[in-house]
């Protein structure tokens, strides 16, 4: 049994210690740099105001990947470090990142992703993609006919399809790895983390040096001490520098992108692909996920309230647009089963126009008062990125009174995660399989890896905990119990958007599953019948307004699937 990812002792922990570095944001980057941190012997504390992932680093393409739209773009260093990235994860965390296949096909006529004349130079920039470091994954890209090509994806239109490319990449559940990498920091390596931290205030010693925060949790307020401050804020954090230089900097310009789930039936790919958008020179993902398949992304500037992006009437629009030019199966708003809209943090650039041309380098940066800020960059390369900010915060923050006791150089290179270990075991293991089902041990180990053993002793203990937890998706009741219990879950939709992703792939089955969900993790909760059903609304609330935002109809899973 893992040991207590335990809020209520790192609260007291965060008034009562002084840290080496303390982290501002939960995301991908932030929980980055604390486990970089704390890896390399500081110590660490990260604080969130909402909760882990809970912005852009649950609502990415979840994807682990190079970017060959970047390469395309003439930035050959960011698709070398990504893929570089890349094939660490698969290392780190293979029971989180797994190798997909990308199906690239080929549209002859108007509209299509490159006329066939292109087509040759499309194949030049696929062995560049290989060479750049796409071949680490073990295949390289090769081209393939018209029907291998249907073979992939029945639905593709047949009368414009030409010989298409398959190539290789990965993917990963976002919010689960930002998750897994925060519990790796602390469970592992001692790092204070909690959610639920809000930072009212930037404190500073009398030569004007950031020195901590002043933060609230749970209605009190409290002061965490720290001799270097790292802003991973991710789109928040021109409003983490405004608290550190008294103005708002305006150099994060915000993206916004949209996906949309369908079920699987209305696609049938069994493999990723990417597809035109007619009449721009974007494209989009379309990636199998079990059950369903999402497709997206857009990307579009964004000027409205940074908590909440939402799917409009246009992004639906834009989306289903670029489904239905590429298949015969008429995707409609019906068949959408649930959306997600996230920001992306990226560093503004004048010379511009349009956010899907911005780099998707990153930008380290020190404030005079030593605050280290980190922004842009891309799910991929976020241990790259922390490495980098931690390098900064040890050679002009603390310098070498914690050499000492430090070791100057990150060590995540080669840092499995939390569940790496025991993975494999666990997943061919003929005796589990026989307890609970090769199905429901193969969903568990591939979404906790060595871990999925608690999980599986709970089900063994009470077999009511097999039953799903959403009808028509995935996850185990015993999922919610293990989030309630050990990874700071505090609320439903923490549990329900984050922890699953049952709100992603179901939205409207999720609401109607909330008060079982909320009946079921008030023991361990500590939630009376006022308070499961204060739970219950807000998390209905909030799917109300992610459905009427883009004034989408409610989506019954067993009619979208068919059944």
């Amino acid at each position: 049994m893992p040991a207590a990812f335990d809020r209520p002792d790192v609260l007291r922990r965060l008034a009562n210690t002084h840290f080496d570095v303390l982290v501002i944001g939960g995301g991908i980057t932030g929980a980055g740099c604390a486990l970089d941190a704390a890896s390399r012997g500081l110590r660490t504390a990260l604080v969130e105001r909402d909760d882990f992932a809970s912005g852009t680093s649950s609502k990415s393409s979840k994807l682990v990947h190079g970017g060959l739209r970047y390469l395309q773009q003439g930035d050959v260093r960011l698709v070398y470090e990504a893929l570089h990235e890349r094939q660490r994860l698969r290392h780190n965390a293979p029971h989180l990142v797994r190798i997909l296949p990308f199906l690239l096909p080929v549209f002859t006529g108007r509209g299509g992703v490159v006329p066939k004349k292109l087509s040759r130079a499309l194949g030049s920039a696929m062995w560049m993609y290989d060479l750049t470091g796409g071949y680490r994954i073990g295949k390289l890209h090769k081209r393939i006919s018209p029907r291998e090509a249907l073979e992939h994806m029945p639905t593709l239109r047949t009368d414009r399809l030409a010989a298409s490319y398959l190539y290789y990449d990965a993917q990963a559940d976002d919010a689960r790895l930002t998750l897994t990498v925060a519990r790796t920091a602390a469970l592992d390596f001692g790092a204070a983390v909690a959610n639920g931290v809000g930072v009212l205030e930037i404190l500073k010693d009398s030569a004007g040096r950031a020195r901590g925060v002043r933060a609230a949790a749970d209605g009190e307020e409290l002061e965490i001490r720290a001799d270097a401050v790292v802003n991973a804020a991710g789109v928040w954090a021109d409003e983490v520098r405004a608290l550190d230089e008294g103005a708002d900097p305006h150099t994060i310009r915000p993206a916004k992108g949209v996906h949309i789930t369908v079920p699987w039936a209305k696609v049938r790919n069994d493999i990723a692909a990417v597809v035109p958008v007619p009449k721009d020179k974007r494209s989009v993902f379309v990636v199998p996920w079990g059950a369903f398949t999402y497709i997206g992304t857009t990307d579009t500037d964004y000027d409205g309230p940074l908590d909440d992006p939402q799917c409009t009437r246009d992004d639906i629009d834009y989306l289903l647009r670029a489904i239905n030019f590429s298949v015969t199966s008429e995707i409609t708003e019906r068949d959408i089963t649930g959306t997600w809209a996230g920001l992306r943090p990226l560093v503004r650039d004048a010379a511009s126009e349009r956010t899907a041309d911005l780099s998707r380098r990153h930008r380290v940066q020190r404030s005079p008062s030593g605050v280290v800020t980190i922004t842009g960059g891309k799910l991929t390369t976020y241990r790259e990125m922390a490495a980098e900010t931690i390098d900064e915060v040890l050679e002009h923050v603390l310098g070498a009174k914690v050499l000492e006791r430090a070791q100057r150089h990150s060590r995540t290179k080669r840092l499995r995660l939390r569940g790496a270990a025991g993975y494999e075991e666990l997943r061919s293991s003929e005796l589990e399989a026989s307890r609970v089902g090769r199905a429901t041990l193969e969903h568990l180990a591939d979404r906790y890896g060595g871990e999925a053993r608690t999980l599986l002793a709970m089900i063994e203990r009470d077999p009511g905990l097999s039953r799903p937890l959403v009808e028509g998706l995935p996850y185990l009741r015993a999922e919610a119990v293990y989030a309630a219990r050990y990874e700071m879950a505090r609320s439903l939709d923490d549990i329900l958007s984050r922890r699953t992703r049952a709100r992603l792939l179901g939205r409207d089955a999720s609401a109607a599953a909330a008060p079982e969900v909320a009946a079921l993790v008030a023991p361990d909760l500590g939630w009376d019948r006022t308070e499961q059903a204060r739970q219950v609304d807000d998390y209905r609330q909030q799917v109300e307004h992610e459905r009427h935002a883009p004034d989408l109809p409610e989506t019954a899973l067993d009619a979208a699937m068919g059944a």
